[in-house]
């Protein structure tokens, strides 16, 4: 009988490195996208028979199909890791994946919002002719309090919050716990929203710990936190969409503008690595250049 090495390849991620449900079916996917790929493309006779030409064709077929750098970046570190394993545990003797290099490009600055605009989101949030307004006020404020990932909002419970010293247990990414203060605004417009529409709409409903729910009273899934952003934007100025992720660049850019130190907010983050969080200083930078421009006299003509 043949071994299923993507299954040892579970059992390895789940019980040695621990990793979540949805980090191990991310690796998964990747992996099984790349033997559908190889199955139309000549046939898939192993995964120890692969070489270097068939993986400069799949990644040239993830180029045309205009994928972000960042996912096939993702994809490429997935199936390289799988290979290693596979060379650790002899069900392999090369890694095809171990010398990939993605083409260069120009870095995109992560979209975050001004003060100013931060202030006109904030109005939309307090808005007092939405029935959920203390709800949408609340997760408004955290989100940027905290500069939290939209599933850990999701997932937030309340014996992960202590108002009395204003912290905030986030589980993170692949298991990481990290603690974020937060401020006296956020502190407010939660323990409201908590004790007075939260129990309110719970009323008619089994009991749940989870912090943010919906109309329901069911706890609020990522998408819905997304829909709830974009309809509180929608009643202000600004123009575009917005998604739960530019309020976290958001708190990391107003953080490095007043002054705080990049392995602080490497830690507030959550980021693994500082070479991650660094992206920010390009926006910071870009900010430093605007502001000169603008209010130094003698800038430009």
């Amino acid at each position: 009988m043949a071994v299923n090495v993507k299954q040892l390849y579970i059992d390895y991620l789940d019980s040695e490195r621990q990793y979540s449900k949805l980090t191990i079916k991310a690796y998964l996917s990747d992996i099984d996208e790349f033997e559908y790929f190889l199955n139309n493309n000549g046939g898939f006779t192993g995964f120890n028979q692969i070489d270097g030409l068939e993986v400069r064709v799949y990644l040239n077929e993830l180029y045309d199909r205009k994928l972000a750098r960042t996912s096939i970046a993702r994809k490429i570190s997935s199936l390289r890791m799988f290979y290693q394993f596979l060379i650790t545990n002899r069900y392999a003797t090369d890694n095809p994946f171990s010398n990939v290099s993605l083409r260069k490009h120009q870095n995109h600055l992560p979209e975050f919002f001004y003060e100013t605009e931060m202030v006109a989101l904030f109005d939309s949030a307090y808005d007092h002719s939405n029935k959920l307004w203390q709800r949408n006020a609340a997760l408004v404020e955290f989100l940027y309090a905290t500069g939290a990932r939209v599933a850990e909002i999701s997932n937030l419970k309340l014996n992960q919050i202590d108002f009395k010293q204003r912290l905030v247990l986030i589980h993170g990414k692949g298991n990481k716990d990290r603690y974020v203060p937060f401020g006296q605004y956020a502190q407010n417009s939660l323990y409201q929203y908590i004790n007075e529409l939260r129990s309110n709409l719970l009323k008619n409903h089994v009991d749940h710990e989870y912090v943010f729910v919906n109309h329901l009273g069911r706890p609020i899934t990522s998408a819905g936190i997304t829909y709830i952003l974009n309809e509180v934007i929608k009643k202000t100025t600004l123009t575009g969409k917005i998604h739960p992720h530019m309020l976290r660049h958001t708190f990391a850019t107003h953080l490095l503008n007043h002054g705080a130190d990049m392995r602080t907010v490497q830690e507030l983050l959550g980021h693994v690595n500082l070479s991650t969080t660094q992206m920010y200083t390009h926006v910071t930078r870009e900010n430093l250049q605007k502001n000169y421009r603008d209010f130094f006299p003698r800038a430009q003509k």
